[in-house]
């Protein structure tokens, strides 16, 4: 009879990790894939198992990321905070600097907008206080949190700073359909290659990152489906045939933060797709979907081909 003695990779073990926007969806599945790793990290969101906020649901809370995490093998820690809020995120930051004394991952999964936002509507028919909320869960709560964060994970060079938005540069090029959705998603790839230049002298990297076409816990109730049976939403919609699981863009962060080459993309503007071809991992399922370039080719390009072609 033969032992098997082999010990799980833990590439991450010792790397402190804060997501914030953790609560659900991607931000969720990268700190758990982080934790999966080994590290430890500090989940941030602002419903909890005593309050929900306005874009939360009960069946999702930070505290239940937390107990992910270290179901997964890491350590999470839970710590409500509203990223809005300067004073709540100095006291985030600096519990991790006298928790852990460093900060390694900074993963910026910050949004809540979907609910204000109105697809083929006029920039002046825009609801001027809607679109400025906007701005502020897109683009000013980014900001707030590297501004007060930066300083402890520019401590130690290595660092990795992960914006992450929705559509890549390529696609961005695009209009979004929305004046203030189209500032919101792309101000974060802005964000990663003004933030690589300033974190370059501490040799530090910054990534703009985006999923595809997520099959986040929002989206399988918003189609009647549940991760099980989610292809049963195609009839309804086709494209989402080239849907993929949070777990995959969870998974390149975790990757791309475990490469000590990582410096090379500092800048870049990078996909779930294109971490899953860089590194070999593959979604939950073991697909590799790319739902840009299937987008690029299928739907806005008039290519004849199946979603499956693109998994």
């Amino acid at each position: 009879m033969t032992t098997d003695t082999t010990v799980p990779s833990r590439p991450l073990a010792g790397t402190v990790a804060l997501v914030a926007g953790a609560t659900r969806g991607a931000g969720r599945a990268i700190a758990v894939q982080l934790g999966a790793a080994g590290a430890t990290v500090y989940a941030t969101g602002r419903t909890t198992r005593r309050h929900t906020s306005e874009v939360g649901r009960p069946t999702e809370t930070v505290e239940e990321t937390a107990e992910l995490v270290t179901a997964a093998g890491g350590q999470g820690v839970a710590v409500p905070t509203d990223h809005l809020e300067p004073e709540q995120v100095r006291a985030l930051v600096d519990r991790v600097d006298r928790e852990q004394g460093r900060l390694d991952v900074l993963v910026n999964s910050l949004w809540g907008g979907d609910h204000l936002l109105k697809f083929g509507v006029k920039m002046w028919d825009t609801d001027l206080d809607e679109g400025l909320r906007m701005l502020d869960l897109g683009i000013r709560s980014h900001a707030i949190t590297s501004h007060i964060a930066l300083p402890l994970l520019i401590r130690r060079p290595g660092g990795l700073v992960v914006e992450m938005t929705d559509g890549t540069a390529e696609y961005n090029r695009r209009f979004r359909e929305n004046f203030f959705f189209d500032l919101a998603k792309n101000a974060p790839l802005r964000m990663a290659f003004a933030l690589a230049h300033d974190l370059e002298d501490a040799g530090c990297t910054a990534v703009a990152l985006t999923p595809g076409f997520l099959r986040s816990e929002e989206m399988l109730d918003h189609f009647g489906v549940r991760e099980e049976n989610w292809r049963d939403a195609c009839a309804r919609e086709p494209h989402f045939a080239i849907a993929e699981s949070p777990v995959y863009v969870g998974r390149g962060v975790a990757a791309l933060a475990a490469d000590p080459g990582k410096s090379r993309r500092s800048g870049q503007s990078l996909s779930s797709a294109q971490l899953a071809q860089e590194y070999g991992f593959t979604d939950a399922d073991g697909s590799r979907p790319d739902a840009w370039a299937y987008f690029r080719d299928v739907v806005h390009g008039g290519k004849q081909a199946s979603a499956d072609a693109y998994r």
